[in-house]
């Protein structure tokens, strides 16, 4: 942290010196055309935080972009309505429009909006400054000219000392995740072999310290990885990779993880199976491992690359695997299996073999280049021609009336208060917004406290350098380094860090703004305005807060589960498993947005969300999605296997996915239950409900699907139906392997229907722990009333079906 806090530094501090150096020292014709140098070093902060060549390149067309849809429309508006004829309110006005405009189309990311948004308040309120000495066309000009400079100083700071390519540091934090894996793997291995419990705890919990580093660096990769392809038309000979490396460590994540839930699951320790024979090759298999780990990172720049490990060596390791030739005869054996199964993927995923790929099937070329979001990445002019189009979606329309409304108010009221200052007001807003939905409150308390701070340090900056105006800008080096550090805080994080780091800057960039002192009273006060402006707008706009965002969200994320438990299935035309599973990952993300948004919104008179009670959901979850990941890897291999025109059990394995429908049906009928309950918005209202539409319910009606509640309502009844269906799954089982011939063959299938199993019951434990999670929050809404789920949950179905 220490050493990327300070590069980010010394490449902000870098691009501003060169700033400076050209409005102050430059060429009198270049200074002439840098007539707005504070925004200069707005544009180089908006762009440089944190950036890597490839995203500079990138910003150099989001630029061109932005001053496309900023200033070109001004220069016309300027021309046709004349600067002398500018008024508070027309002006607010087109202001409003244009940033209406600027927040429609859709584009990838905030640099776009940000930058027009600033040239818009700049060129109007300087016009209405001005007045008459306006020129219509070459005041827009230098407004683009001083973006231009911003942009280029950005270029050459990641060019110079070296430049910083997002390719070498994806490669980088691919030899770091090898080895954090590699960490991790030992760990796991040692915990497995352990003799004693005690020992298996202590492994398996530093185990889990390394996978929260693991996790960071798996983000890093994967934030990095879109800005790679930028470089690939400048920087050919550097040979970045274009392969998806997020996707890569994805698919070594995965096997860990599964690891770590087996590890967890484990009743005792040691293990039962444990013997002499299996340990030495678990060690060996471990060693083998580690070695071709080291190779990840060429694999992920380059997947032709062959590793260093002999292929043979593998194979013999692999055969240590080979010696379960049956099935665990019960449930308790299941997480021992279960583990093996992992350790086997993660060797198959690590030599880079099709076993269970993690990409569907044919999609390994489909999925290069394709960006976290989702979205198609093509070549370096694919994206290119993507950034400038104009492509408007429905779901734009609010965001863009959001943007409107912000900064037309915060000009507005600005000027009133002020005209000389009045733009201040709508600077900060128009380069730290954003579109998405944010903790309101929260960031506009750390966008005002970082400007404080900022504007604080600018004043002391200039009262020590007071004799020497033109080094003014020295003075922000130490501050580029303080806040590189406060945007990675808790405290301030992201947003105040740059509110801060931008005020400082806007101060000791500024010419012929008055007194230091006064500019700074004045920009505290337009801030608060442009500021509370943003806060009112959000709060007219999107009124719903967070907690109630975050109930709805539990509602999809338990229909997604749904849909992937009914997607659970061994025919492979039925099979749309890894589809479903997407749907549910990218609920559970909106879901932790939404909750982290609730802890954080003040409550006022309403009721605060049950943080506690949703955070133990998400975990649980979370955690049948790591399930469902290895559901689709041995549901792949079994698929793989049956269609092999030599395979002659498939007899065998409908048996097997007969055994599958009664556990989807009832697992599916329970998670379809909790999301009525979840969608209910509280008890007096269902009530009311039933009673205007003059509904009856039964609670012993048969043909509900939420009788399983009723049937399993006693945790020793779901525990023995639990334990009932597991073992039925495993005889059949035992029936598919006694007909496989080969060692090899079946050792893969009965760790594969071993691993099938052992998810089955993780799946059925974990919805345990939502049923008692959705308990709580109901509760928690209702703290006045007795809860019983069942007839909540046929109350509900009885209204909404």
């Amino acid at each position: 942290m220490w050493l990327s806090c300070l590069a980010s530094a010394f490449r902000t501090a870098l691009a501003c010196t060169i700033v400076g150096c050209a409005s102050l020292y430059g060429p009198a014709s270049l200074r002439r055309q840098i007539e707005f140098p504070a925004f200069s070093y707005a544009t180089v902060i908006i762009i440089i935080n944190g950036a890597t060549l490839g995203d500079t390149v990138r910003a150099c067309w989001q630029a061109a972009y932005a001053t496309v849809l900023g200033v070109c429309p001004a220069i016309l508006s300027l021309w046709v309505i004349g600067p002398t004829r500018l008024s508070i309110g027309n002006m607010a006005a087109a202001v409003a429009l244009s940033a209406f405009v600027v927040g429609l189309p859709e584009w990838s990311g905030l640099v776009v909006e940000r930058i027009a948004l600033g040239q818009i308040v700049i060129v109007y309120l300087l016009a209405l400054l001005k007045g008459g000495e306006t020129d219509a066309v070459m005041h827009p000009v230098h407004v683009a000219a001083s973006t231009a400079v911003g942009v280029l100083a950005c270029v050459l700071a990641l060019l110079f000392p070296y430049p910083r390519l997002a390719s070498y540091e994806v490669k980088q934090k691919c030899k770091l995740f090898a080895e954090n894996a590699s960490e991790r793997l030992k760990l796991f291995v040692k915990a497995f072999c352990a003799e004693d419990h005690a020992s298996a705890l202590s492994s398996i919990a530093q185990a889990k310290r390394f996978a929260v580093a693991g996790a960071k660096l798996h983000h890093s990769v994967k934030r990095r990885q879109g800005s790679m392809q930028w470089e690939r038309l400048p920087l050919k000979m550097f040979k970045p990779c274009y392969k998806n490396p997020g996707e890569r460590l994805q698919c070594i994540q995965m096997p860990l993880r599964g690891m770590e839930i087996a590890l967890t699951s484990s009743p005792s320790f040691p293990v039962r199976i444990m013997d002499g024979e299996l340990k030495q090759g678990l060690v060996q298999l471990e060693e083998h491992l580690s070695l071709t780990l080291k190779q990840l990172e060429l694999k992920c720049s380059s997947p032709s690359d062959s590793s260093t490990v002999p292929e043979s060596t593998a194979e013999n390791v692999v055969k240590s695997l080979q010696n379960f030739q049956t099935i665990p005869p019960t449930h308790k054996e299941l997480p021992y299996f279960f583990f093996l199964f992992c350790m086997k993927l993660l060797h198959s995923e690590s030599m880079a073999k099709p076993f269970n790929s993690c990409l569907q099937p044919n999609s390994v070329g489909k999925n290069e280049g394709v960006d976290d979001s989702g979205k198609q990445k093509g070549s370096f002019l694919e994206g290119v021609s993507s950034s400038w189009s104009m492509k408007v979606d429905r779901s734009r329309l609010m965001p863009a009336l959001k943007c409107s409304l912000s900064l037309g108010l915060a000009v507005l009221f600005g000027m009133i208060y002020s005209k000389e200052n009045g733009f201040w007001a709508g600077l900060p807003v128009a380069i730290t917004f954003s579109s998405a939905r944010e903790a309101t409150f929260k960031v506009a308390n750390l966008k005002v406290q970082g400007t404080v701070l900022g504007t604080v340090y600018g004043v002391l900056g200039c009262f020590v350098f007071e004799r020497f105006v033109k080094l003014w800008f020295i003075s922000l080096f130490p501050w580029f380094i303080f806040t590189s550090f406060l945007q990675r805080s808790q405290i301030y994080g992201q947003a105040g860090g740059l509110s801060a780091v931008i005020s400082a800057v806007l101060i000791l960039g500024r010419k012929n703004f008055g007194s230091p002192s006064e500019f700074a009273i004045a920009r505290i006060v337009e801030t608060f305005i442009g500021l509370s402006c943003s806060v009112l707008v959000d709060i007219a706009l999107q009124p719903t807060r967070a907690s109630t965002l975050a109930k709805v969200q539990l509602s999809k994320c338990l229909e997604a589960l749904h849909d992937c438990i009914c997607s659970i299935s061994l025919c492979a035309s039925k099979s749309n498993l890894e589809e479903n599973h997407k749907v549910l990952k990218s609920h559970l993300n909106e879901l932790g947005k939404f909750i982290g948004e609730a802890e954080v919104e003040p409550n006022f008179l309403f009721l605060p969300l049950h943080s506690a009670a949703y955070s133990r959901l998400l975990v649980s979850l979370s955690k049948m999605a790591d399930l469902l990941v290895h559901v689709a890897h041995a549901l792949r291999f079994l698929e793989q296997e049956t269609s092999k025109p030599e395979a002659s059990w498939k007899d065998a394995v409908d048996k097997v996915d007969g055994d599958l429908k009664p556990f989807k049906e009832m697992l599916a009928s329970l998670i379809k239950s909790f999301e009525e309950v979840a969608s209910i918005k509280s008890l007096p209202a269902l009530e009311k409900e039933l009673e205007e539409k003059n509904i009856s319910y039964d609670l012993e009606m048969g043909k509900s699907p939420t009788t399983n509640l009723s049937r399993l309502a006693g945790s020793g009844n779901r525990e023995d139906e639990m334990e009932k269906m597991i073992s039925c799954y495993l005889q059949n089982s035992k029936e598919i392997v006694e007909g496989v011939e080969g060692e090899e063959v079946r050792s893969l299938m009965v760790l594969s229907l071993s691993g099938l199993g052992f998810c089955m019951s993780g799946l059925m434990r974990e919805t345990r722990e939502i049923e008692q999670g959705i308990k709580d929050i109901v509760q928690w809404e209702n703290h006045s009333s007795h809860v019983n789920l069942y007839e909540i949950s046929c109350k509900a179905h009885a209204l909404y079906n």
